[in-house]
């Protein structure tokens, strides 16, 4: 008799779970937003901003970043070639979207060379390679010539085929998707744009949005992605020391979101 109980028992507490799991969805896995950080620079170059969320936030990083040097163009080549050398190797530059390490030596514009690639498209918003944001060493960065002209000024966002010397990038007709190792670089240096330049300065009001085609207006797409993007992929030791670079050598500014990866979600 007991027996009889407990294997009806069984049998009801399996027949529930059943009609649980009926139809049941496996969660879409999202990445976990950055925790709270604290640098050397809390106290002293980021200390007005500390605390603060929302517009607040961008605001004071806004004034806090834009104190900066301005480089020239044609000076953003020998800067690339600090900024951006290959860890195992000092005579070459790690270039962005296809990972190649290739000599310092060939920049220029024939094919197998590297050039200076703008990761917010310079014709979002129009501001070319005047000194400026299209000099602002925080998104420039060397890539190949041919890769270059393939990524072009789309918007940023997953999907698409495969292309020579993609190192893992795609593209698609209207966007554009680097390779893993380099998503989150990618999002904080749009985001940096977006904080750094508010339309204050003669320049245009640069803004994150969601669409992949935003032609010449001074957006970038697409936010909610980058987003992802900058969970997913946390800052590298390469990053980071590009980020001392710049500031100690040349521009004298930081990109906070490189330093404090919590005010991403903080102010978007």
């Amino acid at each position: 008799m007991l027996a009889t109980r407990i294997r009806r028992r069984w049998k009801s507490v399996a027949l529930t779970t059943a009609a649980v799991l009926v139809g049941l969805t496996t969660p879409t896995l999202t990445a976990t937003p950055a925790a709270a950080t604290t640098t050397a620079y809390d106290s002293t170059y980021y200390k007005n901003a500390i605390g603060k969320t929302g517009t607040s936030l961008k605001s004071s990083l806004h004034t806090i970043i834009s104190d900066q040097t301005k480089l020239s163009y044609s000076s953003v080549w020998n800067a690339l070639k600090v900024t951006d050398q290959d860890p195992n190797n000092s005579n070459n530059v790690i270039l962005l979207y296809s990972g190649i390490s290739r000599s310092k030596s060939l920049n220029g514009g024939d094919v197998g060379d590297w050039n200076r690639e703008h990761v917010w498209a310079k014709s979002h918003g129009d501001f070319g390679t005047s000194t400026g944001p299209g000099t602002d060493l925080h998104h420039l960065r060397p890539e190949d010539v041919q890769v270059n002209s393939i990524r072009g000024n789309k918007d940023f966002d997953n999907g698409g085929s495969s292309f020579t010397n993609s190192g893992g990038s795609l593209t698609d007709s209207d966007s554009f998707e680097p390779r893993d190792a380099v998503k989150g670089d990618v999002a904080r240096m749009i985001l940096y744009m977006a904080v750094r330049y508010e339309g204050d300065d003669s320049w245009p009001d640069l803004e994150p949005n969601n669409s992949t085609s935003n032609g010449s207006a001074p957006y970038h797409g697409r936010l909610s992605v980058l987003k992802q993007w900058h969970e997913q992929d946390p800052p590298s030791a390469f990053e980071e020391r590009r980020n001392d670079v710049i500031y100690n050598s040349y521009q004298h500014n930081r990109n906070p979101f490189i330093d404090h990866p919590e005010w991403v979600e903080a102010i978007w």
